[in-house]
């Protein structure tokens, strides 16, 4: 990644889901750092609120997104940061309890790049984390844009 670190940007309400997802990141060996927002606004102020944070040369994003949030839809985080020339390239994984048709295909038309349903049996469920790590371990991500 030319000498930047990716930096997860895990944006999930429930808190038990977000400690297992970081577990079992880990587990399979997943290093890099994880920043966590049970809000979709606190995630989009975080991105937007200071300039300073999208464009550090040192550093590039990848968001790990719920749908179902207390303050806004996932879909409505996705949006935003989908039609802002600055954030269109964070590659987005909607990791989610969702799994209606209509719901995927508008995830996808609005520009995330992997949609996966969690499922709902406990070691099901840290069996996908963990091969989500796996999977994300041997990816090439894109450089962020530089100011």
């Amino acid at each position: 990644m030319n000498g930047r670190q990716l930096i997860f940007l895990l944006i999930e309400d429930n808190p038990g889901h977000a400690r297992l997802i970081e577990k079992n990141l880990r587990r399979a060996n997943v290093a890099n750092p994880i920043k966590w927002f049970e809000t979709g606004q606190a995630a989009l102020d975080y991105l937007f609120a200071d300039a300073t944070v999208l464009h550090p040369p040192e550093q590039t994003f990848l968001v790990l997104l719920d749908l179902n949030l207390p303050d806004m839809s996932g879909t409505e985080v996705l949006r935003r940061l989908k039609q802002e020339e600055e954030t269109r390239a964070i590659p987005i994984i909607v990791l989610t309890t969702t799994d209606e048709p209509r719901e995927i295909e508008t995830c996808y038309r609005l520009g995330c790049n992997i949609y996966i349903t969690k499922p709902v049996d406990y070691g099901r469920f840290m069996e996908a984390i963990r091969q989500l790590g796996l999977f994300l371990s041997v990816i090439t991500l894109p450089n962020a844009p530089t100011p």
